[in-house]
């Protein structure tokens, strides 16, 4: 989840070639869509003039290029920041850039191969399909906390709260702590706002910190009574005499807490917002566990909770004739290459039923969020549990997107049922 990194081009770029869409600019980031369509109609790959690198809008290209391993999420594993230009870091971003250094996802192999390796096996498919009837319990219980009530933020009242529990429970942590975790995750993703302010920067950091110094109080915790869970696992695990640092352990929690929750949380609330003004009868899209599985991923697909994601060229190359630095930042696009007409039929209608369906939500490669298995099971539970409690509910407010472009969620989501 490293911040935009805006480039130079190797050349000056053609016009044709050339596309501008102000990521804070309220018509744009509430409904991407139209300048993707405009895009994918003319040059699904593009220089980005607002964030000054190219872009990659088609579903072929996304999802070869997630892949390909002349891209990488870090750089300076092959060069030096005096090499490409990258500034140094700030001083008064310390503590969030401490919680960045060793994070699964912005680590190539093999500091990737081994972090990654310790912490898969709690998150592969075996293990999460677990925690189906404890996803079913939160869900009916938050619903039971509401239902007499004769509105509600969704967002808040719902699709927060199950992924933080979750995740927090999966860790270690007690549940009471998920709203807090939930401040500090939400203060800290600021971080990823184009253009960013030094107010903004200074509250992430100051989020990173509690976090971290939390962490590090029950890291020592567990040092002296381990349990069965991650933390513990990850504190005590030894690979041929290779133990992890505190400061690992540290960055790959934060990681858990804060991606654990931020894409089940945004496709929740985008899903059911596509769901309900589909028009369709969510009892036949839930009707079975299959069904249940292709309206999650019709939701993923069609309303995604990622739209950007980037990678540094690790060597000079070519992509589609664009020539490419070592150092260079390419955007690639997921959110629109979901909604790709090459790729899906009438790729703009949401449609659980279609024989086509396909995502780069989670990402692709190495780097495939690890938390995928985890996530979807999230998505089909919660979901069905809430359209089987709450047949008639409906949208009662426009709702609004917030004003984080790339993390494609909505600020809030106000339904009733009565």
């Amino acid at each position: 989840m490293a911040a935009i990194i805006q480039v130079k081009p190797l050349t000056d770029v053609p016009p044709h070639l050339s596309a501008s869409a102000q990521p804070q600019d309220p018509a744009f980031y509430q409904d991407p869509y139209p300048f993707y369509a405009r895009q994918h109609g003319s040059h699904p790959a593009f220089f980005w003039e607002d964030y000054g690198h190219w872009c990659f809008a088609d579903f072929k290209s996304v999802s070869a290029l997630l892949r390909d391993k002349r891209f990488g999420r870090d750089i300076l594993h092959v060069a030096t920041r005096e090499d490409i230009g990258l500034p140094v870091p700030n001083p008064h971003v310390a503590d969030f850039d401490l919680t960045e250094k060793h994070s699964l996802l912005n680590l190539e192999p093999p500091d990737h191969t081994r972090l990654r390796t310790l912490v898969n096996r709690a998150f592969v498919s075996r293990q999460v399909e677990q925690l189906r009837p404890r996803i079913r319990q939160l869900a009916h219980e938050l619903i039971d906390g509401f239902e007499e009530k004769d509105s509600v933020d969704l967002i808040k009242a719902f699709a927060a709260p199950i992924p933080a529990i979750v995740i927090a429970e999966m860790i270690g942590l007690p549940a009471d702590m998920a709203p807090q975790l939930l401040n500090w995750s939400n203060r800290m993703v600021t971080m990823y706002m184009y253009n960013v302010t030094r107010e903004t920067e200074l509250d992430a950091n100051a989020a990173a910190a509690d976090f971290t110094a939390y962490l590090r109080d029950v890291i020592a915790e567990r040092r002296k009574s381990p349990r069965e869970d991650l933390l513990s696992h990850m504190l005590m695990t030894d690979r041929d005499g290779d133990v992890l640092s505190e400061d690992e352990v540290i960055s790959t929690a934060v990681l858990l807490l804060n991606a654990g929750h931020e894409a089940t949380v945004h496709t929740t609330g985008n899903g059911v917002k596509s769901i309900l003004e589909s028009a369709l009868d969510p009892k036949t899209l839930f009707a079975t566990p299959e069904q249940a599985e292709k309206t999650v991923e019709e939701c993923l697909r069609f309303d995604a909770p990622l739209h950007l994601f980037t990678r540094y060229a690790l060597v000079d190359t070519e992509v589609d004739g664009i020539p490419l630095r070592k150092g260079d930042v390419i955007g690639l696009m997921l959110g629109a290459a979901n909604r790709d007409p090459a790729r899906f039929a009438r790729s703009d209608r949401f449609d659980p039923f279609r024989s086509d369906g396909a995502n780069v939500s989670f990402g692709a490669g190495i780097h495939f969020c690890i938390g995928a298995p985890l996530a979807r099971i999230e998505l089909q539970e919660s979901m069905k549990v809430l359209f089987d409690r709450l047949p008639q509910l409906r949208i009662v407010e426009p709702p609004r997107y917030g004003n984080v472009y790339h993390f494609h969620g909505l600020e809030k989501l106000m339904v009733s049922w009565r």
